[in-house]
């Protein structure tokens, strides 16, 4: 009995450090939200986490894909959540017609988080008139409206910069073009889409600090706004992940362009100190 006792803990002791070595640490934060992504190939988003938006309104970026809630356009394989834009005519619920399908998540209503760190490893697309983000709102948008919610962009790449990637503040009196941003390039002749990078954020009271693969690229203060605006980042903010096609900052698909374009999604965390 007593070695059958011994044998049982031996394998329960087994069985937690194996769950244990497979949970995500980062040393100094306590993970408080993640998405991994390990649903059975083909399957839908955890709606228990993410909401599927859908429009083809142009999203107020002159954008021309139709964002559907098909899991031909998201869906999890291989421990990936795959967003994928393809080029097809396609006509909405609410009558508009779009020549491209992609998808748009968001954790609005299912998780907000105000300080701590944000991030997601992820492969972007690539191409001309491609635009993928990892990014941010201010749960308060349904009251206030944008940009006084505030926004964060953690990633942003434009397909025609295969190298550079943008991080960037929005908020009332600096939004849109004159939002407060600064790039991050990969040495020599890398490419952002050839393989998987970590976007991270990690947002104080009174800083943003923007980072690619652990290293630090740019802090945001109260002190850069311009002046007579406001720091509007000191409430919960939910998260996004998108690839849009075409648009005012990217450009438009051109005759370099390849679809169905796929940005994988290893996981999303989310950690507080």
């Amino acid at each position: 009995m007593s070695l059958q006792i011994a044998a049982a803990i031996l394998i329960l002791i087994s069985t937690v450090s194996a769950g244990q070595s497979t949970q995500p640490t980062r040393p100094g934060w306590t993970l408080t939200w993640s998405d991994e992504f390990n649903g059975p190939d083909g399957s839908a988003v955890d709606s228990s986490k993410w909401v599927s938006e859908s429009g083809g309104n142009g999203w107020g970026n002159q954008e021309l894909e139709y964002y559907t809630t098909r899991t031909d356009n998201a869906f999890q394989q291989g421990g990936n959540l795959v967003i994928k834009a393809i080029a097809e005519k396609y006509t909405g619920k609410d009558g508009v017609t779009r020549d491209y399908t992609s998808a748009r998540l968001k954790s609005e209503g299912k998780f907000s988080q105000k300080y701590g760190r944000f991030e997601a490893r992820i492969k972007i697309p690539q191409g001309q008139g491609i635009w993928p983000a990892f990014w941010m709102l201010g749960d308060d948008i349904g009251k206030v409206g944008w940009p006084k919610c505030g926004e964060i962009d953690i990633m942003e790449n434009i397909g025609k910069e295969p190298a550079m990637v943008h991080g960037t503040i929005h908020g009332p009196g600096y939004s849109g073009d004159k939002g407060i941003g600064s790039p991050f390039s990969l040495s020599g002749n890398g490419r952002f889409a050839d393989d998987f990078h970590i976007y991270a954020v990690e947002w104080e009271p009174r800083a943003i600090r923007f980072y690619v693969d652990d290293q630090i690229y740019a802090t945001r203060t109260p002190a850069e706004l311009p002046k007579g605006t406001k720091w509007v980042y000191n409430h919960p903010f939910f998260l996004l992940l998108n690839v849009a096609v075409g648009g005012a900052w990217p450009g438009n698909p051109d005759g370099s362009s390849q679809f169905p374009q796929t940005m994988l999604v290893d996981y999303v965390r989310v950690y507080k100190r």
